[in-house]
C-alpha cells in the first residue's frame, strides 16, 4: 500500500472503533496519531533501506509483527498512564494496521496469504539497490500509476475505491478532524516565515 492508503485504512477502522466504543467521531490529535501511525513503519524502514542502505529491503525493524506489537501495547499503556488513552489507541490502531495493509495487496495479487516480510529479524528480505529514496518512490510508483489509470476493475483497485469512498465519508460524517490542525500548523509556519 501507498502511504495514503495505509492512513484511510487506518483513518476508517479507528473512526469505526470510536463511532462503536466511544460513541463519538475521532478527535483532532486521535486523528493525526492514527495517520502517522499507519504510515511510520515504511518512514523507517524505507528511508533506512533506500536511503542509508541500513536494511536490505523497506520490510524490515519497524515491519516487525515482534516490535510493532509491543511497540503498539507499550504506547498504549503509556498514553493511558498519562490520561490520554485516546492517543494510545488511534498508534496501538493505526500502525498494527499498517502491517495489515502490506498483507492485503500481496494476497489480492497472488491468492496467497503470506506474513514472511513482517518477521525480521527471523526473515530478512532481500532488496536491491534502490539509488536513493526518490528513486525507490520513482520505481514503485510508475507501475502503480500505470495500473490505475489503466482503470482495469482488479480487486485491488475496486478495494481502494471503496475504502476512499468509505473513507471521505466518514471523515466528513466525523467534522473533519485533523484538518483544523492543519490550518493552525499552517498559520503558525506562515506567521514564523512572515
Amino acid at each position: 500500500m501507498w502511504p495514503w492508503e495505509h492512513a484511510i485504512f487506518a483513518y476508517v477502522v479507528y473512526s469505526l472503533v470510536c463511532h462503536t466504543y466511544y460513541r463519538t467521531a475521532p478527535g483532532e490529535y486521535e486523528t493525526a496519531f492514527v495517520l502517522l501511525a499507519s504510515v511510520f513503519p515504511d518512514v523507517i524502514d524505507k528511508t533506512l533501506s533506500w536511503q542509508f542502505d541500513v536494511f536490505q529491503s523497506g520490510y524490515a525493524l519497524a515491519h516487525s509483527v515482534f516490535i510493532a506489537i509491543p511497540l503498539a501495547i507499550v504506547s498504549g499503556l503509556v498514553a493511558r498512564r498519562y490520561g490520554r488513552a485516546k492517543l494510545g489507541l488511534a498508534f496501538g490502531i493505526g500502525y498494527p494496521l499498517h502491517l495489515v495493509g502490506d498483507v492485503i495487496p500481496i494476497y489480492l495479487s497472488s491468492g496467497e496469504w503470506t506474513i514472511h516480510h513482517l518477521l525480521w529479524p527471523v526473515v530478512v528480505i532481500e532488496g536491491r539497490s534502490h539509488g536513493g529514496l526518490l528513486e525507490g518512490v520513482r520505481h514503485n510508483f510508475v507501475p502503480y500509476l500505470e495500473k490505475v489509470v489503466a482503470l482495469e476493475p482488479t480487486p485491488y483497485l475496486v478495494l481502494q475505491l471503496c475504502l476512499g469512498l468509505a473513507a471521505l465519508v466518514l471523515w466528513t460524517v466525523d467534522g473533519w478532524p485533523g484538518y483544523r490542525l492543519v490550518v493552525r500548523w499552517n498559520r503558525l509556519v506562515h506567521d514564523r516565515l512572515n
